[in-house]
């Protein structure tokens, strides 16, 4: 019986290991980039700063265009636990398509407005230029990024993510040897690219994770690239389920572009210091999401199979070990609390302004860590609506006005990391609600 009512920690491990691992690659390229170019020797603030804010937009755009993954994941799964997988063979290849037409209307839409888009970043001067000239190349990666992520999908829903984990292992290695070398050159042989460097060290990043997915795709997983014009008839779902996410995902980018828009707004240094912030809560983010994809690929078969006892189980004990987690991360972080910013920048004031601040990122990460575990297993349910509302909640009703209130007392940098800890207490403690009320009869 307690086989059949719990799902084993080797189980949840065996997917959230190589998905900690896989996910925090991608934050890795980023605060890679990061370190790499707040040292450079020739204005590296402003290098710093529009890297930041590149960095924000990629990830807001990657993050909302992206949601397919998690419905392809969500929908995949869950034919799995039915036992129906040969219902969705076609659905695979007209998922991919979608996701490359899109990127390329994505690509096309924001490298002709790349001016104006970080003009409203309030960057000008300098870093403006900076952010136009690092965008325009990191813009091109859309296409490879996006149908990277489709077929990432695919293995999480087939409860593999070693597959993508070794893919993303691949990129981080090849982004983080050419970052080195194309930013600062090498002598006799490379001249220094400087932000540019930086850029062109990610676009082949992305390649070689892209070439690796096809690789398991064609070796190991039982679909192919073979289109039929015939609509599968989860493509509805898929993209209705990928629809409510991608609102949710504007919502929550639009709270990062809000903080960054702030920070930018305040000065060179301020901004300077939210991107380390933002990339360090990003980075943690990623990494406790790990759990969040194991929660989001089991849950998805377990509602599949109608297992709600298992269901519940999942549950609690995953949130149990992601806030483990986030309390060992707090930890190590408390211990070089002066060391980690001089990773990314030796100004005394952007470090300065660093640690007046992370204190409160750190203490965010147990309640983040809960609401990162509610998330995924709400995505693999295909509670894609609910997840929507309460990030429009969280957004405009909690970070938005906070942001506004604790501005107006002048409180800068702790203005915007006070509503991110409103923000994620309202996410967190919503979803918690929602799943108790709705699971915990059915699993009795």
């Amino acid at each position: 019986m307690a086989q059949t009512s719990k799902v084993s920690f080797q189980e949840i491990n065996k997917i959230a290991i190589p998905a900690i691992i896989a996910g925090i690659a991608e934050p890795l390229i980023s605060l890679t980039d990061i370190a790499v170019i707040g040292n450079v020797e020739n204005n590296s603030i402003e290098a710093l700063a529009a890297a930041g804010i590149v960095g924000s937009f990629l990830s807001a755009i990657i993050w909302i265009v992206a949601q397919t993954k998690t419905a392809i994941s969500a929908i995949v799964s869950q034919h799995l636990g039915a036992n129906r997988i040969h219902a969705v063979k076609t659905l695979i290849p007209q998922a991919i398509l979608f996701n490359f037409i899109l990127s390329l209307f994505i690509f096309a839409l924001t490298a002709f407005f790349a001016e104006s888009i970080f003009s409203a970043y309030n960057a000008e001067g300098l870093i403006l230029k900076y952010t136009e000239e690092y965008y325009t190349i990191r813009a091109i990666g859309y296409p490879l990024t996006l149908v990277t992520f489709a077929i990432f999908g695919v293995f999480r829903g087939l409860q593999n993510t070693l597959w993508a984990m070794k893919c993303s292992l691949a990129g981080a290695a090849v982004n983080i040897g050419l970052d080195y070398a194309l930013v600062y050159g090498i002598e006799g042989f490379i001249e220094p690219l400087h932000l540019k460097g930086a850029a062109y060290a990610s676009l082949a990043a992305q390649a070689t994770m892209l070439i690796m997915a096809f690789y398991y795709f064609f070796k190991k997983t039982p679909f192919h690239l073979k289109l039929s014009f015939n609509i599968n008839p989860q493509m509805k779902p898929l993209l209705l389920m990928a629809a409510n996410l991608f609102v949710r995902t504007t919502a929550l980018n639009f709270a990062i572009y809000l903080a960054n828009a702030y920070a930018t707004d305040y000065g060179k240094n301020y901004i300077a210091a939210q991107s380390i912030l933002m990339n360090i809560w990003l980075f943690f983010s990623f990494f406790i999401d790990g759990y969040a994809n194991a929660g989001n690929a089991i849950s998805g078969r377990l509602l599949g199979a109608k297992d709600y006892v298992r269901l519940w189980s999942l549950s609690k004990d995953i949130c149990k070990y992601a806030v483990f987690i986030a309390f060992i991360l707090m930890g190590i972080c408390a211990l070089f609390y002066n060391e980690i910013g001089l990773v990314f920048n030796k100004e005394a004031t952007v470090l300065t302004l660093f640690s007046s601040v992370f204190w409160i990122v750190l203490l965010m990460q147990p309640i983040n860590a809960i609401a990162f575990m509610f998330d995924g297993i709400f995505k693999g349910l295909g509670e894609a609506k609910y997840l929507r509302n309460v990030l429009l909640i969280a957004t405009f009703l909690g970070f938005t006005p906070t942001l506004l209130i604790a501005d107006y007392f002048n409180l800068k940098l702790y203005a915007i990391w006070i509503s991110f800890f409103v923000w994620m207490l309202i996410r967190s403690s919503a979803l918690v609600i929602k799943f108790r009320r709705k699971y915990l009869k059915e699993s009795l």
